[in-house]
């Protein structure tokens, strides 16, 4: 019986590890079902990166998704998040969007609804991106940089390229770094000490 509720802690422990950054629900670009960013990232390094298809930064697509292919059997992830904040640098559907990076960069990296990274109206996880970092997108292809625990390590500039040596550099340390597992909860005994 013991045994059980230890187990029991230990799920239940395990099914609430998921960090407050990654506590929620958006859709998939171009598609009808939300899912939570914890059920598909929970434990995965990841490069959050707010994007735009008629912008001088777009090239960047093309790196992004590089780097998600080399490293993403280690448990890293790219996660883009289209946005028209900046000069409506992203003015198409989602449709749209889905269609351009597909067809011009190939681009099979996570790609989530068009999302507001900036200001009042900004989602509730660039506001905490924000929050975390003290810095906001100042233009389209901001990246943060987020660890295995679901912690913001560290943002860059839209002048950053995915293979930065510098970002790569952190990305590479953060993948080695072995995904803490999550501590059972203590079982309260019937019997005293």
């Amino acid at each position: 019986m013991r045994s059980l509720m230890m187990l029991m802690a230990f799920v239940s422990g395990s099914a609430m590890a998921c960090s407050d950054l990654l506590n929620h629900s958006l859709r998939p670009l171009a598609s009808r079902t939300p899912e939570t960013l914890c059920s598909r990232f929970e434990g995965k390094v990841l490069l959050v990166v707010n994007t735009a298809s008629k912008c001088g930064f777009t090239p960047q697509y093309e790196g992004l998704e590089a780097l998600h292919e080399k490293y993403r059997d280690q448990g890293f992830s790219v996660v883009g998040f289209p946005s028209n904040d900046f000069l409506g640098q992203e003015p198409g559907s989602e449709e749209d969007i889905k269609e351009f990076c597909t067809l011009t960069y190939g681009v099979k990296f996570p790609m989530y609804e068009k999302t507001a990274v900036k200001g009042d109206q900004a989602h509730p996880l660039y506001q905490q991106l924000k929050a975390a970092t003290g810095t906001a997108p100042g233009w389209n292809f901001h990246k943060y940089l987020i660890d295995r625990s679901g912690n913001v390590v560290n943002n860059f500039g839209s002048r950053t390229k995915p293979d930065d040596k510098a970002l790569v550099a952190e990305i590479e340390a953060l993948i080695a770094q072995k995904p803490a597992l999550a501590k059972p909860a203590e079982a309260k005994s019937d019997t005293a000490p």
